[in-house]
């Protein structure tokens, strides 16, 4: 084969090895988008900055923070089946009386999930709920102390496009229930923490994140969500929670308690409209 047939006419030997030289070198620069869009999620998300530096700066005004291993447990999938609908626990170690806990999914666009405060007579040293997850991403819980000491843990969760999701009903239908509550109580649970009373709060609202499209006008749907839930047993207080976009469709929160006495459970919610839903359940309601 001639050198001439790979270049125009009369290109010499030297120059044309010059000219492939090149294309050698520029090649790995060609190749690098090419390469970005074929990593996988997980080594995208590897790749990427975390967000984790800047939240403890804007949510947590670069306080120190400890090791919580072994204070307070944070329970999620690894991969979660559902991006809308994913599991998350805290267990908290009763001896270091913990009074609040942040829970920050790093990645969402609004990454400040929800802010518990545990009343401190309550008994309360677990609580589940259902968040959703925007890409695959670090969810960190910080559990603040009676004594101002910050604990954080963190684990990594494999979902994606959570926030986005359509919701699971009729938007019509969502707005006929909105507000409903119920309760259930299960008794005594062996837990982490031994036998408490657990009891699950379930709230109708559709907790529109803003980021979800009508499906048939294909236009944003305005953010509506329960803001501030407040959970007493009798006067005392079970806990509050500031909630944001992350949290689920029709609020669920499973909780235990000190069973101390038979007393009933009042739940008051507030939602972004200003709409307040408010129930009390007797003792032995459900």
């Amino acid at each position: 084969m001639r050198w001439e047939a790979l270049g125009r006419p009369g290109l010499g030997r030297r120059s044309l090895a010059a000219a492939l030289a090149a294309t050698v070198l520029c090649a790995p620069l060609l190749a690098g988008p090419a390469s970005a869009a074929s990593q996988t999620p997980e080594q995208a998300a590897a790749a990427a900055e975390s967000a984790w530096p800047g939240l403890v700066t804007d949510v947590f005004d670069d306080r120190p923070m400890q090791d919580g291993a072994g204070i307070v447990t944070l329970e999620a999938p690894k991969r979660a089946s559902d991006p809308a609908v994913v599991p998350v626990k805290l267990t908290l170690d009763p001896a270091r009386k913990i009074r609040k806990v942040t829970l920050v999914i790093d990645e969402n666009p609004s990454p400040v999930a929800a802010v518990f405060t545990i009343g401190e007579t309550s008994g309360l040293t677990e609580i589940e709920t259902r968040v959703r997850v925007n890409a695959y991403t670090d969810i960190h819980a910080v559990a603040e102390a009676e004594d101002g000491t910050l604990y954080m843990v963190k684990q990594f969760v494999k979902a994606a496009g959570g926030c986005a999701a359509p919701a699971g009903k009729d938007a019509a239908a969502a707005a006929k229930s909105m507000g409903e509550m119920r309760l259930k109580r299960f008794g005594a649970e062996e837990g982490t923490n031994g036998a408490r009373d657990v009891a699950q709060l379930m709230i109708r609202h559709p907790n529109n994140s803003g980021l979800q499209k009508d499906q048939v006008t294909l236009l944003y749907i305005p953010a509506h969500f329960i803001s501030d839930l407040t959970v007493r047993r009798g006067e005392d207080l079970v806990f509050t929670m500031s909630g944001g976009i992350s949290i689920s469709e029709d609020p669920n929160f499973r909780f235990d308690y000190d069973p101390k006495g038979a007393m009933p459970f009042t739940a008051k919610a507030v939602d972004t409209e200003g709409k307040v839903f408010e129930k009390t359940f007797a003792a032995g309601d459900s």
